[in-house]
C-alpha cells in the first residue's frame, strides 16, 4: 500500500486503495452525493489492486476516491470519482488528481465520459477538452423487412465461442482506435455477460463480430466491429440484420446502440436498418500531457 503525506490545507491523507477497503468504498459509492462511474463492463470495485486507485482520508475515514487504472496501455479512462459530504468537491479533485496523474505510466491520453454537469466542470478546470460525443440510437420493430440468411456467398455467421476470443481481440485492436479498444480480459467479461454473440468469418478467418445484451424486453448492441479490410463489403450490414432478426424471434422489439457522432460509417450503417437517435448524448473529454 502506498501512502502519501497529508495535505496542509485540511490534513487529508492520500493512499492507494486495497482489497480491505472494498466495503467502505461500496458505501462511499452508494451514499455519496457526487459519484462518477465510467460506463463499462466492470464495476469500479473490480479495479481494486490496479493503479492508480486512490483514497482521500480524514480522521481515518474515506471521504473521496479516484480511480484511473488503464485497461490497455494506450489509453486511461477516469473510472471512478466519488466524494462524500465530508469533503468539498473541488478540494477532493485538487487533492487526488495530481497524485493520480503522477502515477500514470508514459504519456498515454486520459479520457472521461462525464454524465453529470458537475464533473464536466471539474474536468474543464483541469484542462480536459471536449473531444467528441457518444449518442444513443434505437431500433423499434415495426414489422419492417430484415431478410437475412445465416450464411452468405463470401462469409458465414455463427455463434461466438470462447475459443474465438483471441482472434476477436486481434480484430478489435485493428477495428477501433485506442479510445474504444478492449483488452482481452474485458472482452472475456463482455462475452460472459452477453445474451447473444456472433461472428462473421470467411476462408481467411473472423472478419466481424457482435456482442448483444438483453434486459427485459429490450436489447442493447454493446459491440459491433468489422475488420478494416472487410469494411464497406456489406458484412457489417449482414451481421447487424442477423442480430435484429434473432432478437425479433426472441420477442425483443426495441434495440439500442451507442456510437460516436464523428463515426459516419457507423451512423450510416445503423440508419440503413432503421435506428433513430434517442436524443441522449454523452460527451467525451480528453486530457493529453
Amino acid at each position: 500500500m502506498t501512502t502519501y503525506a497529508p495535505t496542509l490545507r485540511s490534513q487529508i491523507a492520500v493512499r492507494s486503495a486495497t482489497e480491505d477497503d472494498r466495503q467502505k468504498l461500496a458505501t462511499l459509492i452508494h451514499f455519496s452525493p457526487y459519484v462518477h462511474r465510467h460506463l463499462d463492463w466492470r464495476s469500479p470495485l473490480d479495479w481494486l489492486g490496479k493503479e492508480p486507485f486512490l483514497l482521500a482520508e480524514r480522521d481515518s475515514q474515506i471521504v473521496a476516491a479516484l480511480a484511473c487504472p488503464p485497461d490497455i496501455p494506450e489509453l486511461t479512462w477516469v473510472r471512478l470519482f466519488a466524494v462524500s459530504l465530508a469533503l468539498d468537491l473541488d478540494e477532493a479533485w485538487e487533492t487526488l488528481w495530481p497524485v493520480a496523474y503522477r502515477q500514470m505510466v508514459g504519456n498515454a491520453p486520459i479520457a472521461a465520459l462525464p454524465l453529470q454537469s458537475w464533473f464536466r466542470r471539474i474536468l474543464e478546470s483541469s484542462h480536459f477538452d471536449h473531444a467528441n460525443d457518444v449518442i444513443m440510437l434505437k431500433w423499434s420493430d415495426h414489422g419492417q423487412s430484415l431478410k437475412a440468411k445465416p450464411c452468405h456467398e463470401d462469409y458465414c455467421i455463427r455463434p461466438m465461442g470462447y475459443d474465438d476470443l483471441s482472434a476477436v481481440h486481434n480484430l478489435d485492436a485493428q477495428a477501433f482506435n485506442p479510445v474504444w479498444q478492449h483488452s482481452i480480459e474485458l472482452l472475456k467479461i463482455a462475452f460472459q455477460n452477453a445474451s447473444f454473440a456472433t461472428i462473421a468469418e470467411n476462408r481467411i478467418g473472423i472478419i466481424a463480430y457482435q456482442i448483444c445484451t438483453v434486459n427485459g424486453g429490450s436489447g442493447h448492441l454493446a459491440r459491433l466491429a468489422v475488420h478494416p479490410q472487410a469494411q464497406r463489403s456489406g458484412v457489417g450490414y449482414g451481421l447487424l440484420r442477423d442480430v435484429l432478426n434473432n432478437l425479433r424471434q426472441r420477442g425483443i422489439r426495441h434495440v439500442t446502440v451507442n456510437t460516436q457522432t464523428s463515426n459516419q460509417a457507423s451512423l450510416s450503417l445503423y440508419d440503413k436498418v432503421g435506428f433513430q437517435p434517442t436524443g441522449e448524448v454523452y460527451p467525451i473529454y480528453a486530457f493529453e500531457a
